[in-house]
């Protein structure tokens, strides 16, 4: 009797990924949608602290103005509004991996991210888009709720299957940590000078969209104004790619998604 070695290398391979994706399934708050994190949050978190580090040594980062205080006072509350909203949701473990920062960075461009961690930057360049406290509040809180999701440990392990395949996954990351990075690094895109992270997926920007609402209403700004938000970057101008061709919602999906779960986001607000 011959026993086929490729059909049984071909078996185990796909039960291990299986089995791996079992293991390492996840539920997003809110949106209940499951997700796979192969890797362990504690990893991502310290990678995520070095290039912080290294990324804000490099640029101008604004201290003591009234927008950087700004900054760090909407940073703070809705970094409260998360740990009380995931002790709610029976998830207080997630609240250990966060080590909030908060800063404003000289850049003239409208842009803000959050990496795992909670590590925040804004750039001045949305400020005049933002144009308060509310507004800072709505970007913040979308770019946190991208961390809170744990949108970029899922976009790595796509990157990990795809590069890598369940029987390497061991070996890329205990054995190969170099390449490791060069996926983090190319995942959040902060290897160009101004540190413009890669776009999320339509869905990782929809569930965002919902958890930040949430977060910037326990933390007591009016969600409705995210609205205002959008409207405000649709005229920005410059030409949109269509919806088709772009991994974000069109403005208009977007306003409309945000006005369709309004009513559950102020019920956080109106308690």
């Amino acid at each position: 009797m011959k026993f086929n070695y490729r059909n049984i290398g071909l078996r185990l391979t796909s039960l291990l990924i299986i089995s791996v994706l079992f293991v390492t399934c996840r539920t997003v708050p809110v949106t209940g949608r499951k997700q796979v994190n192969l890797l362990p949050e504690s990893n991502l978190v310290k990678m995520s602290f070095d290039t912080y580090d290294q990324f804000m040594k490099k640029h101008d980062v604004l201290k003591g103005t009234e927008a950087s205080q700004t900054v760090k006072s909407v940073g703070n509350n809705i970094s409260i509004a998360v740990e009380k909203f995931l002790r709610g949701k029976g998830r207080p473990g997630m609240n250990k991996y966060f080590n909030w920062e908060f800063n404003l960075v000289e850049e003239d461009v409208p842009n803000a991210w959050c990496m795992p961690g909670g590590k925040v930057a804004v750039y001045t360049g949305i400020l005049p888009y933002t144009k308060d406290a509310t507004g800072l509040a709505v970007v913040m809180g979308h770019e946190i709720a991208h961390a809170v999701g744990r949108h970029g440990n899922e976009r790595m392990s796509q990157q990990l299957l795809v590069q890598f395949g369940g029987l390497a996954l061991n070996v890329a990351l205990n054995e190969k940590p170099e390449k490791t990075r060069e996926l983090f690094m190319a995942a959040y895109g902060l290897t160009s000078t101004v540190g413009v992270m890669l776009p999320y997926s339509r869905t990782h920007e929809t569930e965002a969209d919902k958890l930040g609402l949430i977060f910037m209403a326990i933390a007591g700004y009016n969600p409705r104004e995210a609205v205002d938000f959008w409207t405000r970057m649709s005229k920005a101008g410059g030409t949109p790619p269509p919806e088709f061709l772009s991994t974000h919602p069109s403005h208009a999906t977007r306003i409309k998604n945000l006005k369709d779960f309004m009513p559950e986001a102020m019920k956080y607000y109106e308690k």
